[in-house]
């Protein structure tokens, strides 16, 4: 690994989906993955040991984050953010270009990139490709991320091709000021909104810039699923085969193994966390809101089966108790449960494609999805 800080092998395929492994400075990652969201260095309720033990391989962190809050140069100045947040795997951070866009106030976008106030303090900050780079350095993550803009929903095709642009300029900038190097590989990002043909011209400057990988961005921002199946199906036979695929910020279970059969290796998203804290709880026969009435006096773990220290420990009657007693260790062992079965579906995921039998399983995942609406809609009467 002397000129790329990533390695990625692909061990077997069933169609556009891959079983393959990433080799990165922190450790080797087996693909399809998900990553556990961990924004402002740590992951919501979670220890690094607790990570570990649900076979959690690689967390993000945020640029945006941390950047305003402690600061990158303080991070550094303790030994960068594995040492900081005391988690010894890889680490990927995005590049503060979404957050810009959901969280800051009064922000303006130049053509050198974005001039927001802090949502912590209301202090005025420039973020652009130069900065982002530099923060994402000083932080040491094993994957860094190009600036780019997050296009939203809706946008008519001229605003979707010209934000497209503009974050080409980003990345092309971006690739300058963190060129190849041992330590740290960067992706590009695709965008251009909901248009396949925006999308694939996108994916061709992507490339042309030249990345260790190629993520995806720009979905799952209030678009219709339909139209964000309708641009992984069109960027599919075009994705590089020799570099990971990361679809940005998807999805639900469904989500994470239809994304897998276009050709998506890695995938984050805080639904599992947000959800756990809320009482909603993953299971393979759909989603059930434990603070439902049903669950009072269910000596039942909350997925039969399931291997996750929660289920093997504790009833869904207790953690109802918890729910409605509002202890922070009902939000802790969700999470736990939530973070298990997310990390737990990809890995069962790799190993249909390995066996050779990916569409047997994808099939009877979502049949089973589909057919188990369960309780998720919390409209039932609670206790």
């Amino acid at each position: 690994m002397s000129h790329s800080a990533l390695a990625f092998t692909i061990e077997a395929r069933a169609g556009f989906a891959r079983a393959g492994r990433l080799h990165l400075p922190h450790g080797v990652v087996p693909t399809p993955v998900f990553m556990p969201v961990g924004t402002q260095g740590t992951v919501k309720g979670m220890t690094p040991r607790d990570l570990r033990a649900i076979g959690a391989r690689i967390v993000l962190a945020n640029t945006y984050h941390l950047m305003l809050r402690p600061g990158a140069a303080r991070i550094a100045r303790l030994g960068g953010l594995h040492r900081f947040m005391g988690w010894d795997g890889p680490i990927l951070t995005d590049s503060g270009g979404f957050q810009v866009y959901s969280l800051a106030k009064l922000r303006r976008i130049t053509d050198e990139g974005v001039a927001f106030q802090s949502h912590i303090d209301g202090r005025h900050v420039f973020l652009g490709p130069k900065e982002s780079m530099q923060v994402q350095k000083l932080l040491g993550a094993d994957i860094a991320m190009a600036f780019d803009e997050c296009t939203p929903y809706p946008a008519s095709y001229e605003e979707a091709r010209a934000s497209m642009l503009r974050s080409m300029r980003w990345e092309e900038e971006s690739r300058r000021h963190l060129p190849p190097n041992p330590r740290q590989a960067l992706f590009g990002i695709v965008q251009g909104g909901v248009y396949p043909d925006l999308r694939r011209e996108s994916l061709a400057i992507v490339e042309e810039i030249g990345f260790e990988g190629i993520a995806i961005g720009g979905l799952s921002v209030g678009e219709p699923k339909k139209e964000m199946w309708k641009v992984l199906e069109a960027l599919a036979p075009h994705l590089p085969e020799h570099k990971p695929h990361y679809l940005m910020g998807v999805g639900t279970p469904e989500d994470i193994l239809r994304a897998i059969d276009f050709g998506i290796d890695m995938l984050d998203c805080v639904m599992p966390t947000r959800n756990a804290r809320n009482g909603t709880l993953f299971t393979d026969d759909g989603r059930l809101n434990i603070r439902n009435a049903r669950y009072a006096e269910d000596p039942r773990p909350i997925m039969p089966g399931c291997g996750c220290y929660t289920c093997r420990h504790f009833s869904r009657a207790y953690l109802h108790h918890l729910a409605k007693s509002g202890e922070i260790l009902g939000a802790v062992l969700n999470t736990l449960h939530n973070l298990y079965y997310y990390c737990a579906l990809t890995r069962r995921a790799r190993r249909a494609i390995l066996a050779g039998c990916w569409q047997a399983f994808r099939d009877r995942m979502l049949a089973r999805w589909a057919r188990e609406e369960h309780d998720s809609d919390g409209s039932e009467e609670h206790a």
